[in-house]
């Protein structure tokens, strides 16, 4: 039993390489393309599935946001299947890498950012200082408003990496509990067990809720700027 909680968080090696990129890589190789011109129903499901997310998303904005629906399901589709990935025993999840999560968020962020100071300045310039506000006020408003901005992508990718991480650590944890008390008390491990099962099931559902709010906040980002 590994005693290491943070173990499975270490970016894995093959040879001496690392092998995050053949990873990160992998889950699009997942996804099924068809060349026939009735799909089947798995197909079907999924086209079904990237329209209602695409609908959901798109529907706030302008012609000039939607140009992004492309990217923006494609975030929403690798991060999903990157943390799904993860769940699996000895397994690697990219998405609990700080690094990784800023690198998915701060281009993006600063791409919705350069947008709206390019097509609408005078209206992404306004943010910094709400209409009515005193005269005393308006160096210090300006200054949070200038902080609340660029904090933006780290909050995205702090809140993507603590939520997936604090799922994993606790999984291991409970798993570890289960281990050890298999030998000692079945009825316990048995609640123990049924714990875990049920834990499982709500990092499922985390996994895909967190790609949507990662995926989601990026396109208010873009609808407040374009």
């Amino acid at each position: 039993m590994n005693e290491n909680l943070f173990a499975s968080f270490i970016a894995p090696t093959i040879l001496g390489l690392p092998a995050a990129v053949l990873i990160i890589l992998f889950p699009p190789l997942l996804i099924p393309t068809s060349k026939y011109l009735i799909n089947n129903r798995l197909i079907t499901t999924q086209q079904w599935l990237i329209k209602l997310t695409s609908k959901q998303m798109m529907t706030m904005h302008n012609t000039k946001g939607r140009t992004w629906s492309l990217m923006l399901v494609s975030l929403i589709i690798f991060i999903a299947t990157t943390n799904l990935l993860g769940l699996l025993p000895h397994s690697f999840t990219p998405t609990t890498q700080l690094s990784m999560n800023l690198a998915m968020a701060i281009p993006l962020w600063a791409g919705a950012v350069i947008m709206g100071f390019r097509s609408k300045i005078k209206n992404a310039l306004a943010h910094f200082l709400p209409q009515g506000t005193p005269t005393p006020l308006i160096p210090m408003l300006v200054i949070i408003e200038t902080i609340s901005l660029l904090i933006q992508p780290m909050a995205l990718a702090v809140r993507l990496t603590a939520n997936i991480t604090a799922g994993h650590l606790l999984m291991h944890l409970i798993g570890s509990a289960t281990l050890a008390m298999s030998t000692i008390d079945l009825p316990s491990t048995l609640i123990i067990f049924t714990i875990l099962i049920l834990l499982t099931i709500l990092e499922i559902a985390v996994a895909l809720i967190q790609a949507y709010v990662f995926t989601l906040l990026v396109s208010l980002y873009l609808h407040d700027n374009t």
